[in-house]
């Protein structure tokens, strides 16, 4: 169960505590070290620089983040932010199942002390009966995503999270799929 992230960069007028559980990856490519205005980097390709939390689960690969067969939990970002547009990429593999915590106190587990943004295998046999507000994008268990917009296991997927104040807008390979 992991999945890829390519780029990650968040607004400087906000910050996201950025939650990845289980395996995951994260990559910077040099063409991606530097970010558009008014963004940041979260993740420098080289090292946990920023990051706060399981660094021990995780692991620097060919500029990724990758978790450790039995590492992964709970990455932060090092500064909190109250307002953001998160964007990443990321890449499914079959079964992979994660999130992205925000407005959590580090420590906290998102899901239950702040809001979980769902990454999940949406159409993996094991997922199959679970609730609407579960799947893909959702803020776990609160707000169901609209489905239909994952890429396929193993392709290429951009995500944009935005929090302004109460308001979050979950936006998927370009598609609004949750605007609560």
């Amino acid at each position: 169960m992991s999945r890829q992230i390519r780029r990650v960069i968040v607004a400087t007028s906000l910050t996201a505590i950025a939650l990845l559980t289980t395996a995951a990856s994260v990559q910077s490519e040099e063409k991606l070290n530097q970010a558009p205005e008014g963004f940041r980097l979260l993740f420098n390709g080289q090292n946990m620089d920023g990051w706060v939390g399981d660094t021990k689960g995780y692991q620097v690969e060919d500029g990724m983040l990758v978790a450790a067969k039995k590492g992964g939990g709970n990455l932060y970002t090092e500064k909190e932010y109250s307002n953001f547009v998160f964007r990443f990429e990321f890449q499914l593999q079959p079964g992979g199942n994660n999130g992205v915590g925000i407005r959590c106190e580090k420590g906290k587990n998102a899901a239950y002390h702040g809001m979980e943004i769902q990454i999940l295998d949406d159409p993996a046999p094991q997922y199959a009966k679970l609730q609407p507000y579960q799947y893909h994008g959702s803020i776990y268990g609160v707000v169901p995503a609209k489905r239909g917009h994952l890429k396929p296991t193993g392709e290429w997927n951009t995500e944009e999270i935005t929090a302004n104040g109460s308001k979050i807008t979950v936006k998927l390979n370009g598609t609004v799929i949750v605007d609560a």
